[in-house]
């Protein structure tokens, strides 16, 4: 295979694909029943005060992400613009894989929880479907945000050390948001726990 073939296949082929059937499986989940009038009340609680949540850290990251990127396009040496503009193409991929993974999994929570009042196998096809959707999301904007950037760099053109070299910010954009969002959903959870405790 020419690099050009390598690169449409797994660059570009490989993470549509992986959208298309994270797309397909959240349709699948859509197709659930979501249970009771009271299930439904309590997984609408539950939905906007995550999104809530997600909202106040997306907020709170967007200045740490601008400062980040100021720093990068300031501080390094050779083409620090390339890579604070993939620095905030990693950050904004990985805010958007949490955001879709996030609003999946309130949705299928309840439809788990509906699914387990008639088998345990009805209940576990809806959980492992919700749980692929975050992990091909995540595979599917980071492999296509990692290829447009490349070829954007002029990685098939014969630049790509300085493609490559331009590429850290991506990962750095992307990893720190992760970061933030497991530190930071961890604390919520915790606390969501604590309250859960006192009010029980």
């Amino acid at each position: 295979m020419t690099p050009q073939l390598l690169y449409l296949v797994f660059g570009v082929g490989a993470p549509v694909a992986a959208a298309l059937f994270a797309l397909f499986l959240i349709r699948g989940i859509g197709r659930h029943s979501p249970g009771t009038d009271r299930m439904q009340r309590i997984a609408a609680l539950i939905r906007a005060g995550a999104m809530a949540f997600l909202k106040t850290e997306y907020t709170v990251l967007a200045g740490f992400v601008a400062i980040m990127f100021i720093i990068l396009w300031a501080f390094l040496p050779g083409d620090s613009l390339r890579t604070g503009v993939a620095f905030l193409v990693g950050a904004l991929l990985s805010a958007s894989a949490g955001w879709i993974g996030m609003r999946t999994a309130t949705s299928a929570a309840v439809r788990t929880t509906h699914a387990a009042t008639s088998s345990l196998s009805s209940a576990l096809r809806v959980a492992f479907s919700s749980g692929a959707v975050m992990g091909l999301t995540v595979v599917a904007l980071g492999t296509l945000g990692i290829a447009v950037l490349y070829y954007a760099y002029g990685g098939l053109s014969g630049a790509g050390a300085s493609a490559v070299e331009s590429l850290f910010g991506f990962s750095l954009g992307a990893s720190s948001i992760a970061l933030f969002a497991r530190v930071g959903g961890g604390i919520y959870t915790k606390a969501a726990d604590v309250a859960g405790d006192l009010s029980g």
